[in-house]
């Protein structure tokens, strides 16, 4: 006996679509089929000319936990994701997101857990990052730490909490060995620092040098050694934001001498470009994200990259920061807060801007937004609309058009980048595991409904 009996919509799927009605018990699918017998007991939704796809699986955001002070900031950005169609998310504990710093990633593990517990939404999971304080301990730790559940690890190359590339090679190294995987934001410490250093002593300390500091050469040299070290390691790799045709061309090279590399790109990148940086200085600001944005020439060979399955993931990686917490303007550029918010338009800008513009199929966007990040990550029930599948559902509507503006928006920042952005389709309404959590354009779910994704990878 169902619970609930979708009916009439277009189910897609990273394959094909269907007119179809799926049935749902307990959370799980239980039946998929053109046209279900009626089920008394069941709750039925009309899906009729409404897109039926399986919920976003967004495997990159620093959604920060609550605090004293914002006591309801991952709860909110978790509602936020589910207006915007997502029904998982996986965060970071890197330092800025308000995660206990313990220098012991088990420990990391729990207190993350502790700090998350019964505050989302919808479905949430763990990517824990790789600091200094860990580099010794890395060959004991991983392998606890992806028995914990938590199989997918971040390292940065650059920052002050970034690893040195003997401590990456190492946790390449413990993750492959564990059935674990490592993520890596490329980008070469050495240029990057030797262009920061340059850029001040010329007196360019305006947000718009960011960018300039950050050219593509040192995001393709650092995709480049990423590549190289994963490939001596003989362990799999997942690049994060990629944002240029350089980086993309390391990909190219490292893949047809077999290795074993994941990588996403993220909405920014696909829809704004380096024209933001003309701003003055206030607005400018809000777009420093690293790495920055790219030229209209880069963000066409994403699109194409996303077509023909180059990059296999679209994530957010999505920082709520505030316009005050992008520390004004008035600091160098390499002092301002990086990072954007996106969590709630994922979505909707790569159907508005990919699909309806033909740079990608609507199969392909359900490929990117949901089935490759569930089987990359470790989440066998996440990602497709099939039988055993949990009932992560979201109705779309592909005919509504908006324009995207803040006051519309529900995350925990203040602005968005796609402010008075044109987009194609809505989201009406997101189920997570068999529960609506938003109907009908409102927000009719619970804090708690959203349970820890313990996950392990094939």
């Amino acid at each position: 006996m169902a619970d609930l009996i979708i009916r009439g919509g277009t189910v897609v799927s990273a394959a094909g679509r269907q007119t179809a009605d799926i049935a749902v018990e307990s959370g799980r699918i239980v039946a998929f089929a053109p046209q279900l017998p009626a089920d008394a007991e069941a709750r039925e939704v009309d899906a009729s000319g409404l897109l039926v796809l399986p919920g976003v699986v967004d495997v990159h955001t620093h959604t920060r936990v609550a605090s004293d002070e914002h006591p309801d900031r991952f709860f909110q950005d978790s509602v936020a994701a589910a207006f915007g169609g997502t029904t998982t998310f996986l965060a970071f504990n890197n330092p800025g997101t308000g995660s206990e710093q313990t220098g012991s990633l088990p420990t990391d593990a729990n207190a993350w857990r502790r700090q998350t517990d019964s505050d989302s939404a919808i479905d949430y999971g763990l990517n824990l990052v790789l600091q200094p304080a860990h580099a010794d301990k890395l060959p004991t730790e991983i392998p606890q730490v992806v028995d914990m559940g938590v199989p997918t690890f971040k390292a940065f190359m650059v920052y002050d909490f970034g690893l040195s590339s003997a401590a990456i090679a190492v946790a390449l190294r413990a993750a492959a060995r564990s059935h674990g995987m490592l993520m890596v934001h490329g980008e070469d410490r050495a240029a990057l620092e030797a262009n920061i250093a340059r850029l001040k002593a010329q007196g360019k300390t305006q947000p718009r040098f960011h960018a300039e500091s950050r050219p593509p050469y040192v995001e393709a040299a650092g995709t480049r050694m990423a590549i190289d070290m994963a490939r001596n390691e003989d362990a799999p790799l997942y690049l994060v934001h990629l944002s240029s045709q350089a980086a993309l061309a390391e990909i190219v090279a490292g893949r047809e001498v077999g290795g074993r590399v994941f990588v996403e790109t993220c909405p920014h990148f696909l829809v704004l470009d380096e024209s933001r940086y003309e701003l003055p200085d206030a607005d400018c600001a809000r777009f420093i994200i690293s790495p920055p944005l790219r030229s209209p020439a880069d963000r066409a060979a994403l699109w194409a990259a996303l077509a023909d399955g180059t990059l296999n993931v679209v994530s957010t990686d999505h920082v709520p920061d505030t316009v005050a917490e992008k520390r004004g303007w008035d600091v160098c550029f390499d002092q301002i807060s990086n990072g954007a918010p996106g969590i709630e338009t994922l979505l909707a800008l790569v159907y508005s801007e990919g699909v309806q513009r033909g740079h990608i199929t609507v199969e392909r966007m359900v490929d990117v937004l949901s089935t490759t990040p569930a089987r990359l990550f470790g989440m066998p029930h996440k990602g497709a609309i099939e039988v055993n599948r949990d009932a992560d559902i979201v109705l779309f509507d592909p005919q509504e058009r908006r324009t995207v503006t803040q006051a519309e928006l529900h995350h925990t920042s203040d602005y968005t980048p796609y402010e008075g952005r044109a987009a194609s389709g809505i989201v009406r309404s997101t189920i997570v595991r068999g529960e609506f959590v938003v109907r009908d354009g409102h927000f009719v779910g619970r804090r708690g409904h959203g349970q820890f994704q313990e996950r392990t990878l094939q």
